[in-house]
């Protein structure tokens, strides 16, 4: 399907008059708005393939119907995403669910879309059909060196895939780990995991980075190689410049003080980038700031003061991409909303008094500290996002724009009803 300029421009004439009176109001509470809007307008969120299609549980899966059944349709998925919000203006690939057959073909098709192509990801969590060795107990971790040469092949055959995109960067996660106590050497497997990185590592590119993913449980639940930021920046500080810890929101144990976390990670020059969800119980991949807002604000927060203290550009100089599995929406509505969140909560960020909350911390003011970030937070910044929208070409109201072309309701008549995406 594609949403033509007429339909997002009906659709703004509609909303225009009260958008415009909600922006005045918010340029009177704040005062660097234009400022804020052009950084908003050159922000982009990377969609990754995996969250286009319905997700699932170890219970089952109900998939929606429409589902992109192939990587141009996933494409053309985070183009109407995009054109929607000017603000998914890249695709993150996982590798083998999107190998493409023609290059050439794969880049025009993004092109066509506005499209880059943002982190690769490989995948040794799981045996693929080609395979000669399992992953069923660890891959750059395993006792047998046929494995661990096996995985860090595939991490080099996706490093090529990317070459060939235009991609810069790769990110691992390792499911690797242990159930049960005396199952493992943890030094051994560390220092196997290591010296399977750097093999990996010396693959890249020299414009290339590598991204070292963590998490804290599952799919092993006595221990894990990768457990903790504390771990991903041992490896990533001895393999070299090129890597970096890369941030899931869903991965950390209960009442991590991310913020904390990203804020020193950003300040060692080893913050790669993040996976944007939201979590209550453990990993649950859940829509961006669908439960903890203010979390995502106070990350944001750090984020901004750490970037702007090491003159970092902030559209380019980590990544930002989302990580979701979806149950029960329609995946391409929870990702117009986990984009929304994301860039609500970098407004927010934005707008903070800094030169205010730095003196209060000096001043060892808490009360007043603490009021400078609860008042950015309480601020409603939404004519601020819509008006980085507007300014871009995309529609004040994304998801009321979506349903009202019938968006899923097209793709099921183009694809079917039973189809599933590829790779989950």
């Amino acid at each position: 399907m594609i949403i033509g300029s007429n339909h997002i421009e009906s659709h703004n004439e509609g909303l225009l008059k009260k958008h415009q009176n909600k922006l005045v109001f918010t340029a009177s509470e704040i005062d660097n708005t234009e400022a804020i809007i052009q950084k908003l307008i050159d922000f982009q969120i990377a969609i990754p393939s995996w969250a286009l299609g319905t997700g699932g549980t170890r219970f089952g899966r109900f998939a929606g119907g429409g589902e992109p059944r192939s990587i141009e349709e996933k494409i053309e998925d985070v183009g109407l995403l995009h054109k929607l919000n000017s603000a998914s203006g890249a695709i993150s690939l996982h590798i083998p669910w999107d190998i493409p057959q023609d290059y050439k073909a794969i880049k025009a098709l993004a092109a066509q879309h506005n499209l880059k192509f943002d982190a690769m990801n490989s995948n040794t969590f799981q045996d693929q059909a080609d395979s000669e060795h399992t992953y069923k107990y660890g891959s750059l971790q395993n006792v047998n060196k046929a494995v661990r040469k096996q995985a860090i092949a595939h991490n080099i055959e996706v490093i090529k895939h990317g070459i060939e995109l235009g991609s810069e960067s790769l990110t691992i996660w390792l499911a690797d780990g242990s159930n049960f106590p005396g199952q493992l050497n943890f030094r051994k497997a560390y220092q196997n995991t290591l010296e399977s990185l750097e093999e990996i590592y010396d693959a890249l590119p020299s414009n290339w980075k590598l991204f070292l993913e963590y998490k804290c449980a599952e799919p092993n639940f006595y221990s894990t190689t990768v457990a903790d930021w504390g771990q991903s920046y041992s490896y990533v500080k001895k393999l070299g410049d090129k890597a970096q810890t890369l941030v899931d929101l869903g991965h950390h144990l209960p009442n991590a003080n991310i913020e904390q976390i990203v804020s020193l990670l950003l300040m060692e020059n080893k913050l790669g980038g993040f996976h944007f969800n939201d979590s209550k119980y453990g990993d649950d991949d859940l829509t961006a700031g669908a439960l903890k807002p203010y979390q995502l604000f106070l990350i944001f927060n750090e984020l901004v003061e750490g970037m702007d203290a090491r003159g970092m550009n902030h559209a380019k100089d980590l990544g930002w991409m989302i990580d979701a599995s979806h149950n029960i929406k329609d995946p391409l509505e929870d990702l117009l909303q986990s984009v929304e969140a994301i860039m609500i909560a970098y407004a927010q960020a934005l707008s903070v008094d800094r030169k205010a909350l730095e003196k209060a911390q000096e001043e060892n003011d808490v009360v007043k500290a603490q009021e400078i970030l609860q008042n950015a937070f309480r601020t409603d910044v939404r004519a601020l996002v819509a008006e980085a929208r507007l300014r871009s070409g995309a529609a004040l109201n994304p998801v009321e724009l979506y349903r009202n072309l019938s968006v899923r309701k097209n793709l099921i008549g183009e694809r079917g009803l039973k189809t599933l995406a590829t790779g989950l």
